[in-house]
């Protein structure tokens, strides 16, 4: 009995709590004045959650009044498939949740161009409302972000319509198009551009959307939505916005980020600071003013006058009276700033635009302090239309070859429709000119959630293709003394490169090259002036490659060429030879590496003979060398053509490596030495090409005629070979033997014997120091001795 006493007391406890707790309940619809600031906010308890959503207010309603509302306010569903719809734009599309403003902004320019439309028929339209701006408005108190426009609003049926049910935008299309497209593994990275759909891009950052809309034909509503249902009310407030409509989004506690001015000022001006229509956004900003100073304050202060004044200073004293008094105070004033008061000056037609404009405009989206150096301003047609201006910057950008190709080319702007949709871009330009700068704005490219994954979109290659073309033709117009002073100063590796990697274009390039060649020791030579200059019967063009000018020009490969009169390009950088294998011709010229087998001179009959008969005469040295002093090292030895001072060179074959080039794949930094390409080319043999005429070979010859075996003739075939070797460019195999071959040389020459060796250095004898310090070391323990002696007498004693 007694359990069940106690069981029963304390159920009555119980009810007694629940009812206390219950009449405690603040039920009359009135809020904390900081609730939606506080950390209460993370609580999920029921009482938390009717108190957050409470705490929203809209202007001129208070949480009362907004209760209210949504009791009374048409409640609608999402159709099924437009909640598939919205959690694929959420989590999917959209990638970076900064561009929920591009797109709101964005519908806003759209909205007001409609009423503009409607004005040119019809002035009435824009009587409740002639302004035609857009306004952003950050409450951070409320947590809430509002967009404004003054454009042609939505009426309620239009509010569901559009907002809700998407029938407009074809939402069913849009999931079974994008259905289509995963099957069959295309991109479907232009649906939601070619649907509409790009106003549920506020749910990446907003709990709930609150649309207020005004339109010449209805009453002004309120649309509401948390992303899974959303109602539809008349504004008790009556008509508030004359016309158009307003976004208010009530942000997630991780964007509270975009209620920061900065942060909403860097948004609107990296993606919407060309929209036609003026954006301003609500700011602060801190003004020096002047206030009037109160009588008592300004007797406390100042100091008593002295009774001596002069009758001047006391008459303009009372003049001064009637000017009340006051003092500079700095004050914080909010006013609306507007933040695209740059015009997009490439709708312009380029006859009127100024120079200046050009340059200021440069200088104003490419953040650069200097002019540019050239312009072009164009519009393309076609099959995709477009319009751009693309600039030349003055000086090559830092670091321009830095990650060369895997670096995303962030100087072309794209725009669709005057909004900035990207500059993240690997295929908008080639990398070979990743230094130009510019704007493109197409009105044919899909507007919302193409922005991310754009450059798979067919018609970029089309656009692509145009602006190569475009800025090639820019680049040719550069003046000729301007071009080789500055563009190819700054940029010549670049179209270098662009000759390499661009097969389509190979030819306009090539026109821009620009090498040192021997017709002039500082003037730069294009391909086409080297062709005028070209002697009558001659059908290539040579060049020679090397490290500097220097060592091009003193090359034996030049010498027979530079004594005749031909001129012969200097290719003094690592890409330089790259680039002229690309190039199969110019103008009907094929081009000679005069290092490489190839190089034949127009000769009469008489020249001709005398050759022949100069081969059969040295038939027996070319035989020597090939088959005993140089065997297994070159591939023949053949009288030169190409040599005047020189006594040997050795010259690649036509599909072998120069020794320029050899330098160039060993010092590549991937190169392990196991590449089987890179051994094949490095292991080919050489031809050695002697100069009939030198002392040396006449010498060789006439010892080989009288004894093959001669050891002098083979040491000197073996060095005059490695000599030839390092003058070509190549590297030694052994270093050492080649050292000792010219020690042995200069040791015949001098008629010292081959045998005497080299004089040994004496062994050092042992430093004197060292023995003073063993003596000082003995005469300190003969001491310590001498002390230990005579302690033990004295103990003793």
């Amino acid at each position: 009995m007694k359990r069940f006493w106690l069981i029963g007391l304390l159920f009555a406890l119980l009810a007694f709590a629940a009812v206390k707790a219950e009449d405690e309940l603040d039920i009359d619809g009135t809020v904390d004045e900081d609730i939606g600031k506080s950390r209460d906010g993370s609580r999920t308890d029921d009482e938390v959650v009717q108190r957050e959503e409470e705490a929203i207010q809209l202007d001129g309603l208070n949480a009362a009044q907004i209760k209210e509302l949504r009791e009374k306010s048409e409640k609608h569903v999402f159709q099924a498939e437009v909640n598939r719809m919205m959690k694929l734009i959420i989590n999917s599309l959209y990638k970076n949740k900064e561009i929920f403003l591009r797109e709101l902004i964005s519908n806003a320019s759209d909205a007001l161009d409609k009423i503009r439309l409607l004005s040119l028929t019809n002035e009435d339209v824009l009587t409740s409302n002639e302004e035609m701006t857009i306004k952003i408005k950050s409450d951070k108190e409320k947590n809430m972000l509002h967009i404004t426009d003054t454009g042609i609003g939505m009426t309620k049926e239009e509010l569901v319509k559009n907002l809700g049910t998407i029938a407009k935008s074809g939402t069913s299309e849009f999931l079974n198009k994008m259905t289509e497209m995963q099957s069959d593994d295309q991109s479907t990275s232009e649906l939601i551009g070619q649907f509409g759909v790009g106003f549920y891009s506020a749910f990446l950052v907003a709990d709930k959307v609150i649309v207020t809309s005004k339109h010449n034909n209805d009453s002004q509503h309120i649309w509401e939505s948390d992303s899974n249902d959303f109602s539809v009310i008349e504004d008790p407030r009556g008509n508030t916005l004359g016309r158009g409509t307003t976004i208010t989004l009530v942000l997630k506690e991780e964007a509270s980020d975009y209620l920061e001015l900065e942060t909403i000022k860097n948004l609107v001006k990296k993606y919407s600071q060309f929209i036609n229509f003026p954006i301003y956004v609500w700011a602060s900003k801190t003004e020096t003013v002047e206030e009037p100073i109160e009588e008592d304050s300004e007797a406390a202060e100042e100091p008593e006058k002295d009774a001596t004044e002069d009758d001047v200073e006391v008459e303009e004293e009372e003049d001064d009276k009637d000017k009340p008094k006051t003092k500079k105070v700095e004050k914080t004033v909010w006013d609306w700033e507007l933040m695209n008061d740059i015009k997009p000056i490439w709708q312009r037609p380029a006859k009127e635009v100024e120079e200046d404009e050009y340059k200021a405009f440069y200088k104003t989206f490419s953040k650069d302090s200097d002019d540019p150096l050239t312009h072009i301003h164009f519009t393309a047609e076609g099959e995709v239309t477009f319009k751009s201006i693309l600039f030349i910057p003055t000086s090559a950008p830092r670091g321009l070859f830095d990650e060369y190709g895997s670096k995303k080319n962030d100087y072309i702007k794209l725009f669709v429709r005057r909004v900035f949709i990207t500059d993240d871009f690997n295929d908008m330009m080639p990398k070979y000119l990743n230094f130009v700068k510019g704007v493109v704005d197409s009105d044919d490219l899909p507007l919302n959630v193409s922005r991310e994954t754009l450059q798979q979109h067919k018609l970029l290659k089309v656009i692509r293709k145009k602006l190569v073309r475009k800025t090639l033709d820019m680049i040719k117009k550069i003046a000729e003394e301007q071009y080789n002073e500055k563009f190819w100063k700054e940029f010549g590796t670049n179209i270098k490169l662009g000759v390499i990697e661009d097969h389509s274009n190979r030819t306009r390039l090539a026109k821009l090259l620009r090498f040192q060649s021997s017709n002039s020791d500082s003037a730069l030579a294009s391909l086409e002036q080297y062709v005028e200059r070209m002697k009558e019967k001659q059908d290539k063009i040579y060049f020679m490659a090397g490290t500097s000018r220097k060592e091009a020009e003193s090359s034996p490969f030049v010498e027979r060429l530079l004594r005749k009169g031909y001129e012969v390009i200097y290719l003094t950088e690592p890409v330089d030879e790259y680039c002229i294998q690309a190039l199969p011709e110019f103008d009907g010229k094929r081009f000679q590496n005069v290092a490489k087998e190839g190089v034949n001179f127009d000769e009469g009959d008489k020249a001709k003979e005398k050759r022949e008969a100069l081969e059969k005469e040295y038939e027996p040295l070319t035989t020597w060398l090939k088959d005993k002093a140089l065997k297994d090292k070159i591939e023949k030895a053949v009288l030169s053509q190409r040599l005047t001072n020189s006594p040997c060179a050795l010259v690649a074959s036509q599909y072998g490596w120069s020794g320029n080039m050899e330098r160039i794949m060993k010092a590549q930094a991937y190169q392990t030495g196991k590449d089987i390409s890179t051994n094949y080319y490095a292991s080919q043999k050489k031809t050695l090409e002697i100069n009939p005429k030198h002392p040396l070979i006449k010498q060789m010859l006439k010892r080989v005629n009288d004894d093959a075996e001669d050891q002098t003739a083979s040491d000197l075939a073996v060095v005059l070979f490695e000599t030839a070797t390092l003058r070509s460019g190549y590297q030694l195999a052994d270093t050492k033997a080649y050292g000792d071959r010219i020690e042995r040389m200069l040791r015949l020459s001098m008629n010292i014997p081959l045998d005497e060796q080299v004089e040994e250095e004496p062994e050092e004898e042992p430093e004197e120091p060292a023995e003073e310090e063993a003596e000082d070391k003995e005469e300190i323990v003969d001491e310590e001795e001498e002390e230990d002696t005579a302690k033990s007498k004295k103990d003793e004693l």
